[in-house]
């Protein structure tokens, strides 16, 4: 079990003491960044600071009854973490009633987070790895994230029907420039990471959800190919986990995230395929439930016939988005039977032409 000092606030209020069978729910606090929730399994007496317990992990069940919450709160872009993970990249937001103007100039809607990532951020160019070449990535991702939650405790030892994930909108703008070299498997670069613990209050209760972003480019080649493709994607996405007493839990993944392209060339023989996206988990006081991976890509291929003085290149490029995750032994928090591996998501993929060309290739 745990030991702790625990404040009286998190037991009902001033002067209430810490009893065994209490089950403690709170919010981010020194000591336990992601919430806690547990069960006082003994009380060991005073300290200077409060007073001294021993706990254990417990169920949404012990802490809300037979009570029913629904609820999706927006992520506040002004309380997430942000850790830059490489040089060139900035980080702008904006909230109700104070706009605040991305590093390019352009205005973010309310409510969202935006990560601009310069074409200083360049792939791997070393001996043995998997993509070479001069290639650089540069754009935006904009994110205006909610988690969402939803029990409903009428039966007595497991919940009637549950579910925790995340929706939002996402908006990005990139581009691929540049000449990839065969080599393998995809090279993947995490740019920057995301955190953030928005509590959605049920009655008094805080149920802190943790949220974990990781924004990263990847890209794979195949051939060896010369590219200049930029790219609009907009659009909305929902993953999550959804609970029924009669189904147990089964996976919700969605999206309707569509692009246009600015301007698209591939040229050389061989294929590339390059993706800006999220990976992203989505827990409850620190015990993770939902993983999903969101990724919007580009893949644009290209063949060359050779003919007297040069070769004649044919190529085409398309948009497309994959959405991939899984659910996780931690659910057993909502007090459901615990699974004996994790359940996959189920693989969204959907794919569409942006620009096809001809040309001569020198």
């Amino acid at each position: 079990g745990h030991v702790g000092d625990l404040g009286e606030q998190a037991l009902g209020g001033p002067g209430r003491r810490p009893a065994v069978g209490d089950v403690i729910a709170s919010g981010p606090a020194p000591g336990a960044p992601e919430g806690l929730l547990a069960e006082v399994t003994d009380v060991a007496g005073k300290t200077e600071k409060g007073t001294e317990v021993r706990t254990e992990p417990t169920t949404l069940g012990a802490l809300l009854g037979d009570d029913k919450a629904d609820g999706t709160v927006p992520v506040d872009p002004a309380a997430v973490d942000v850790e830059p993970l490489v040089q060139g990249v900035k980080v702008s937001w904006a909230k109700a009633g104070n706009v605040h103007v991305g590093p390019q100039g352009a205005k973010v809607p309310l409510g969202s987070l935006r990560i601009d990532v310069g074409a200083s951020v360049p792939l791997p160019v070393t001996e043995g790895a998997p993509v070479s070449g001069a290639v650089s990535v540069a754009g935006f991702v904009q994110l205006a994230p909610e988690v969402e939650f939803s029990y409903d405790g009428s039966s007595a030892l497991t919940p009637d029907s549950a579910f925790l994930g995340l929706t939002g909108d996402w908006t990005s703008q990139w581009a691929l420039k540049g000449r990839a070299v065969a080599g393998g498997k995809p090279v993947r670069i995490p740019f920057a990471k995301l955190h953030a613990d928005p509590v959605i209050q049920v009655g008094p209760v805080p149920v802190v959800v943790n949220l974990d972003l990781t924004a990263y480019v990847q890209v794979a080649a195949d051939g060896s190919v010369s590219v200049d493709v930029k790219q609009d994607l907009k659009g909305g996405f929902r993953i999550g986990g959804s609970y029924s007493k009669a189904g147990g839990w089964k996976p919700v993944s969605t999206s309707d995230i569509t692009s246009t392209p600015v301007r698209a060339k591939v040229t050389a023989a061989g294929s590339v395929k390059a993706a800006l996206g999220a990976e992203a988990t989505v827990g409850l006081y620190g015990a993770v439930g939902v993983t999903a991976d969101l990724a919007p890509y580009l893949r644009g291929e290209a063949s060359a016939a050779a003919t007297p003085g040069a070769l004649v290149g044919a190529w085409k490029v398309y948009g497309g988005v994959d959405l991939t995750g899984w659910l996780q032994l931690q659910l057993s928090i909502f007090g459901t039977p615990v699974f004996e591996h994790r359940i996959p998501l189920g693989a969204l993929h959907r794919e569409w032409p942006l620009a096809e060309g001809k040309g001569i290739v020198a």
